[in-house]
């Protein structure tokens, strides 16, 4: 589990094919304090398991599925990735909680300050103004959503030390919904009875 407040501005730095997985490895100091095999990390947003470390970078391994679904396929060489390990029971949740788990991608249609996002039409019921949206593992407030489009504004500290600041018009991010959102959805179109409901004969 994820707050969605990154905590290191990291770089890809290669991606190496192998059998059903390719290997990308990320350049990193922070994150990679007390790293071990099998850790947890969110890489824009993505939520990866470490399987190799030193002090100044990692590799995870990534099926077609995930660089499918998400933006690490499309990685260059020296860009900018956003960076966090999982929250600590007994931490400050500065977010909100982010599984690491991508919903979609989305197209930046205005570059940040003024962020602007086409987003795919399925994941319209749950957003919000004033809402949360990881948006490439970044926890933010959605000011404005339109059919197909959300607005959010980026302080000069959000676009400073994350990779937000450095998208433009037509780069993909990737999505995650508040999950919160999906269970109520999920309670609701199931139409059934809760089993807290007193007024069902609960004692």
């Amino acid at each position: 589990m994820f707050t969605g407040i990154v905590e290191e501005l990291g770089r890809f730095l290669l991606a190496a094919r192998g059998g059903a997985t390719t290997r990308l490895r990320f350049g990193a100091e922070v994150v990679t304090a007390g790293m071990a095999l099998g850790d947890s990390v969110a890489v824009n947003g993505c939520c990866l398991t470490v399987v190799a470390s030193d002090r100044c970078s990692f590799a995870v391994d990534a099926l077609d599925e995930t660089l499918a679904r998400t933006n690490l396929g499309q990685l260059e060489p020296g860009e900018a990735v956003n960076l966090e390990r999982p929250v600590a029971l007994g931490a400050r949740l500065g977010g909100h909680l982010v599984q690491g788990h991508v919903d979609a991608t989305g197209t930046i249609a205005e570059a940040a300050p003024h962020l602007a996002i086409e987003v795919p039409a399925a994941l319209e019921p749950y957003l919000v103004e004033k809402g949360s949206l990881a948006v490439d593992g970044c926890s933010l407030t959605l000011v404005a959503v339109a059919p197909e489009l959300v607005r959010i504004e980026i302080i000069p500290h959000t676009a400073g030390s994350t990779a937000l600041g450095q998208k433009r018009p037509g780069q993909l991010v990737n999505l995650e919904v508040d999950v919160v959102a999906k269970y109520v959805e999920r309670l609701v179109r199931a139409g059934t009875p809760s089993p807290y409901d007193r007024a069902q004969g609960e004692p």
